[in-house]
């Protein structure tokens, strides 16, 4: 057997061309920002509005960006954004499903309105981005797919159920689309975060009671920091990942051990 040498070069991604879906606020701008840092340039459909600081942000780190506002619920936007990335950036090259939403509310007040709202966004239409993206990426035999999964893909959802619904779902479409995908040299993944320090968790940062049993259950003692993800991102929208396929990668600070 001959072993190549490994060659740091893998993790770059200069030239290559990134779709992240709510890309310009929470987790989804740490993830812009590290493919950014590794070369990508960084196309951000969201309905979020266009931010220009963060704009220049990954522009210091000389990404090319556009931003296109878009609900990804509704029927054939997720066409529109991947004709609008090939129409800017000339390919799509890597696509993180990162748009999400969680609505709680105890279990007799959690009805259709809310299950329909969070299925629609999290789950239906990181597929149906999957599946435009898919169209682009068999034919050049290469492609990232990343789906941002959560703890809530491994574990039950007390007061958001259609959250733990739609997390499992998304982990089970990571894993179909490899299976279907790997042969066209389509590598599809998922990242599931732990407990992170950002705006939507604010309420339970806040809380003492309930940061203290986040803290206490975590290995590491503490909450995520953006930053965390990062890595993770990088390696797998990278050549650095070509053999990882179908799995979901955990930045939870050994949660889920406990």
């Amino acid at each position: 057997m001959e072993i190549q040498d490994f060659n740091m070069k893998m993790f770059t991604m200069k030239g290559k061309n990134a779709i992240i879906t709510g890309g310009n606020t929470g987790l989804g701008q740490a993830f812009s920002l590290a493919l950014a840092e590794a070369g990508a340039n960084i196309f951000m459909p969201s309905i979020m509005p266009d931010d220009p600081s963060f704009n220049q942000t990954l522009a210091a780190r000389g990404a090319k960006t556009a931003y296109m506002y878009a609900d990804i619920t509704k029927e054939g936007v997720p066409k529109e954004i991947i004709d609008n990335c090939l129409a800017e950036f000339g390919s799509v090259d890597i696509l993180i499903n990162c748009a999400g939403i969680c609505p709680v509310a105890d279990v007799l007040s959690y009805g259709r309105d809310k299950w329909d709202a969070t299925i629609n966004i999290n789950l239906t239409a990181a597929f149906e981005m999957s599946h435009e993206a898919a169209k682009v990426m068999i034919p050049q035999k290469s492609g990232k797919i990343i789906n941002i999964c959560s703890l809530f893909s491994f574990l039950g959802g007390q007061w958001a159920p259609a959250y733990a619904a739609s997390k499992h779902g998304i982990a089970g479409l990571t894993k179909a689309y490899c299976d279907e995908l790997a042969q066209y040299n389509i590598q599809v993944n998922g990242i599931a975060p732990g407990y992170f320090k950002t705006a939507v968790a604010q309420a339970s940062i806040e809380d003492t009671e309930r940061n203290k049993w986040i803290v206490d259950h975590t290995p590491e003692g503490r909450w995520g920091d953006v930053a965390d993800l990062m890595g993770a991102t990088v390696f797998l929208a990278s050549e650095a990942s070509h053999f990882v396929n179908g799995h979901i990668l955990t930045v939870d600070g050994g949660f889920l051990v406990r």
